[in-house]
């Protein structure tokens, strides 16, 4: 047979590789899985940064907290009888004077009376007596300049033609402490809280940055802070003067002398000289009521600042359009006593508590003619506050505050300073019912006086 010559050739097996079609849903899917995880994640993070950051910073670079500002007890006054008889010593006289026990109250007196009239009668006053007594007040001024501050609050706006320009405004504050990290500065809420920057300029010249701490907007009461960090490439310690908080109380406050200091006639770094007239009672506000201090000094409407008494403390906050219809321009006051609680609170940026009660002591002829009980009476309620909503209403006389006896207006504003915004209180009333009074409590949750 003829040798068939095949063809030498390799078999094998061709396979062709086609690519899987993509599964366009899956892809998507898979996508939106891994990002919602991405995102996921990245929140934990940030949640758990925002939460561990504050408790490592502070393990690692502890801050120290601020100092609270503790304001002293108020002194008593000695009387000006008491001073006499501590300075005023008894002139030589060729008789034997009586003992003490043998002298009667009278003859005292009319001792104490030969002295002073025989003091007064070598006193001789001429021009320069005159000049050299406003040359002291002069002099005194200057001394508790130290002591003031001008804020200057600037606000950016536009006009008509939509040209941004700046209008500033001016008032006075006064520097009432220190808490190792800021000196706080003490002014008037009205003149400041439109402000979009603030700038305090002190005595010496220096000028730093403001910041609005804590404000109470009934009462325009403002407590601004300027950090330390700031001041001490300007200012030295011994430069930073707090002015010392004296006392409202005294018993012969009417009649002694005062100076108003900041921006009494209108404009910063005026002054006046006069003398307190009048207490004038009460000035009623929601939750409290603050002393208002009168004087003979003729100022601006729209006048601010402070009360200094000659020994150089703080007597009042000045507060135009409170000493009545017919004495506009007279400058009023509130005293720095009922102040101090607020202040203190203010000092440390706390919130202001706020149950909207207006109300006053109760008169004692009204507890033994009707059988009022002794607490804070409720004149009024305001619209959708807190006790409102409670149920309080005027003529309720409040005797109680978590546990706490009522038995005047300061009772119970002083027990509602100590708590806070969303604190729930317990207050007991006592409301007239059939002639008579019952005892009624309320849980009041309280709200925020800004």
């Amino acid at each position: 047979m003829p040798n068939r010559q095949e063809p030498d050739q390799d078999n094998f097996m061709i396979e062709k590789i086609k690519q899987r079609p993509i599964n366009k849903r899956r892809l998507i899917r898979r996508t939106v899985i891994t990002a919602s995880m991405a995102v996921i994640f990245g929140l934990i993070a940030c949640f758990t940064f925002l939460i561990l950051e504050p408790v490592i910073s502070n393990r690692l670079y502890p801050e120290e907290e601020p100092e609270a500002i503790i304001f002293p007890e108020e002194p008593e006054e000695m009387l000006p009888e008491e001073m006499l008889e501590e300075y005023i010593q008894p002139s030589p006289s060729p008789t034997p004077s009586p003992r003490p026990e043998e002298q009667t109250e009278s003859e005292k007196a009319e001792l104490d009376e030969q002295q002073i009239q025989e003091i007064l009668s070598r006193v001789t006053l001429d021009m320069g007596d005159y000049r050299q007594l406003y040359t002291v007040l002069s002099d005194y001024v200057k001394q508790l300049e130290q002591y003031m501050v001008v804020v200057t609050g600037t606000k950016s706006d536009t006009d008509w033609f939509a040209n941004v320009y700046e209008s500033k405004n001016e008032t006075s504050g006064i520097v009432i402490g220190n808490n190792g990290k800021e000196l706080l500065i003490l002014t008037d809420y009205n003149s400041v809280k439109r402000a979009d920057h603030l700038t305090v300029t002190f005595s010496g010249g220096t000028q730093a940055d403001a910041l609005m701490m804590q404000c109470y907007q009934d009462g325009n009461l403002a407590v601004l802070c300027v950090s330390l960090n700031v001041l001490s490439q300007d200012m030295q310690a011994e430069d930073m003067h707090i002015a010392p908080l004296g006392s409202s109380m005294q018993r012969n406050l009417v009649g002694s002398p005062v100076i108003a200091m900041g921006n009494p006639m209108g404009s910063s770094g005026s002054v006046g000289y006069g003398i307190i007239t009048a207490v004038g009672g009460q000035v009623p506000l929601a939750d409290r009521n603050f002393q208002l201090l009168i004087t003979d000094i003729y100022g601006s409407q729209s006048a601010g600042g402070v009360l200094f008494n000659t020994s150089g403390q703080v007597v009042g906050f000045i507060i135009p359009g409170k000493a009545g219809s017919d004495m506009r321009n007279i400058i009023s006051a509130y005293g720095i006593s009922d102040l101090k609680q607020m202040i203190s609170r203010l000092t440390k940026g706390d919130r202001i508590p706020y149950l909207g009660i207006i109300g006053g002591d109760v008169p004692r002829e009204a507890n033994e003619q009707s059988q009022v009980p002794f607490g804070a009476y409720v004149r009024e309620v305001e619209m959708d506050s807190p006790a409102m909503l409670a149920g309080v209403q005027s003529g309720d006389v409040i005797v109680g505050v978590d546990g706490q006896s009522v038995a005047k207006m300061s009772d119970y504003a002083s027990y509602l300073l100590k708590l806070n915004p969303e604190d729930t209180v317990t207050v007991r009333i006592m409301r007239q019912s059939q002639g008579e009074y019952k005892e009624i409590t309320f849980e009041i949750t309280v709200g925020d006086a800004n």
